[in-house]
Formats: structure tokens, sequence, C-alpha cells
């Protein structure tokens, strides 16, 4: 099969078919995908760059030893939970800001690559092209997906949140030792059920919204439509039994193309860790106020995790395109109505 198959291979394709087309694809356009990719990985870097420094300058608690830190808890505990609320929210905010750049790379990849897959011409510059065009429809569509999973999010945390406040409510109601050991494992363990349940909101989050970058390369709708056609392309099934879910057969394809991606990542990443481990920053956090780590030396490390990400992101963006188009292909006979339109007029 050819890397840059076209329409005489556009059929219904099982699990490990999408796995091998996608990853066929990525090799064999591995230059244009690294280039598009790169110019996002950059300026992520440098802006999440730029956050952080200004975070250390601006944020007393990024600068702080582990006694000044200490010190500034026992004397004024209010300005230092003002400062962790204060982190907490510029934090969410530089989160919110990569996820919108993924979300208009996963648009540029996928223009690319599913044009070529319907065997039509294209460039990268088309990808980019389209994605300034769509941009105020993909940001609309994505403060909805915001919305959407704040209140998924907030539904999956509420058990352990409930599970937390009745042990800190025991443990504040009464000085027994037998209220005291309930309490604890109830606290504990809410928190522990809260941060289950945040996991899975943010892995329901992007499987949910997994096609929406691919049906604003593709399709000409409104914010509102694409929120909702990127929804219905993943729901239902497509086939009998538990993997014929859509929902169940996307997981387990992201599952296993984002393990990839994950083990790579980490290993570009090796080298920004053994720096960090060199200065003591993982065992002693603290260690960064008083030991930093010289700018000239850990930019580097941090530059060649960015050439890795923009290696084999990729992968990932070209597996959304491919899945997007199955969808098509199974749901609406693309396949069929592709080959209809190729056929010579009869005679």
């Amino acid at each position: 099969m050819s890397s840059s198959s076209g329409i005489k291979d556009l059929r219904p394709l099982a699990l490990g078919e999408l796995v091998d087309r996608s990853a066929l694809f990525w090799r064999a356009h591995l230059k244009p995908l690294f280039f598009l990719c790169l110019g996002f990985e950059l300026v992520n870097y440098i802006f999440s760059k730029g956050f952080m420094l200004m975070l250390e300058r601006s944020n007393g608690l990024m600068n702080q030893t582990q006694e000044q830190l200490q010190a500034q808890t026992s004397g004024d505990p209010m300005g230092v939970l003002l400062e962790a609320g204060l982190l907490l929210l510029a934090a969410t905010g530089l989160m919110i800001v990569l996820v919108w750049s993924y979300w208009i790379a996963t648009l540029v990849i996928a223009r690319y690559v599913v044009p070529i897959q319907l065997g039509q011409p294209t460039r990268p510059a088309d990808g980019l092209r389209r994605g300034l065009s769509r941009l105020g429809s993909l940001t609309g569509a994505y403060l909805l997906s915001l919305l959407w999973g704040l209140g998924i999010n907030l539904l999956l945390v509420l058990p352990g949140g409930i599970l937390s406040a009745l042990g800190v409510l025991l443990a504040t109601s009464s000085s027994g030792a037998g209220a005291q050991m309930v309490a604890i494992p109830l606290a504990v363990g809410g928190i522990g059920l809260a941060g289950v349940g945040t996991l899975g909101a943010l892995l329901w989050y992007f499987l949910r919204f997994s096609l929406l970058g691919p049906v604003f390369a593709m399709e000409e709708l409104s914010a509102l439509g694409t929120f909702r056609r990127s929804g219905a392309l993943l729901s239902g099934r497509i086939a009998p039994g538990f993997l014929g879910r859509v929902k169940v057969r996307a997981m387990i394809l992201l599952t296993a193309v984002s393990g990839i991606i994950i083990a790579v990542s980490f290993v570009f990443s090796l080298p920004s860790w053994i720096v960090r481990a060199a200065y003591g920053h993982l065992t002693n956090p603290a260690a960064a106020a008083t030991h930093p780590i010289p700018q000239a030396l850990l930019v580097p490390v941090e530059l060649l995790q960015v050439l890795g990400q923009s290696i084999f992101t990729p992968l990932a963006l070209v597996f959304s395109a491919m899945f997007y188009l199955d969808m098509r292909v199974r749901r609406e006979g693309l396949d069929l109505e592709r080959r209809l339109d190729t056929l010579p007029p009869a005679t």
C-alpha cells in the first residue's frame, strides 16, 4: 500500500489498519508534518517559557526557600493561600491556551492529510490558510467545549468532594479518637476519588472532541454546527458487540497512539530531567530558589524536547484525521460516493 494512497484505498479500516495507515502516512510525509508541527511547538514553548519566567519573578511561592515558605505560612497563611490560588489560576490559563493551540494544529494537519487520502492535490500551506480562515469559529467551538468539559468535570469530581467534605466536617465537629480515625480516611479517599474523577473528565474531553479539528478542516459548518457534528460522528455504534461502539473504538485507538507519543516524548525529555536532577530540583523543589539552573544550560535541552515532539506529535494528529475519514466512510459511504464521482460518463 502506498503511503500517500488516495481514493483507491478508501474503505472501512480495522483497528490495526487505522494505526498502520497513520504510521505509514506519517513516515512518508515526515518532513512537511515536522515543519507544520514545529511552528506550533516553538510558539507553545516560547509562550510557556515566558510564562514560567514571569511567575518566578512575580509569585512569591516560586522563588522562596523551604524555610521562608514555612515562615510565611505560619505568619501569613491567607497570603500564601492567595498566591497559591493565583498560581493555580495562571496555570489553568496557560493550559487553556496550549489546548487551543493543539486544536488549531489538529485542524491544520487534517487539512493536509484528508485531501491526500481522497486523491486530491494539496500543500502544507493549504492547512495553514484553512486554520487562519476558521480561527474564529474554532475558538467559539473551543469555548463551548470548555464549558461542556467543565460540567463533566464537576459531575465526576462531585462524589469525591462530598466524601472529603464529610471527612473535614467530622474531623472539626468531633475530637474523639474514633471520629478522627474515620474522618482521615474519608478525607483522603475523597481527595483520591476527586483526582480520579478529574483524570476521567480530562480523558473524556479529548475523546469527545477528538474530531473537532478534522470537521473544521473539511466541512463548512458554524462553531455550533461543528460542535454537534463532531459529537454525532463519535456517537452510537458501527458494529455489533462492545467493540462496535464508536467511543470504545476511539478510546482504544487513542490510548494506543497516545501511549506511543508519551513513551517517545519521555525519551526526548530525559536530558531535561537529568539536568534538573543534577541541580537537586527533583528531590527538593525548593532548591529552585537557592540553586537555579542556568538558562544557557536549560534552554538547549528543552529545545531538544521540542524537536522530539515536533517529530512524533504529528502521528497523533494524522491518526485523528484518519479516524475522521474512517467514520465518514462507515457512516456515510464516503468511499462509494467518491468512486461514483470519479466514474467516467456513460456513452
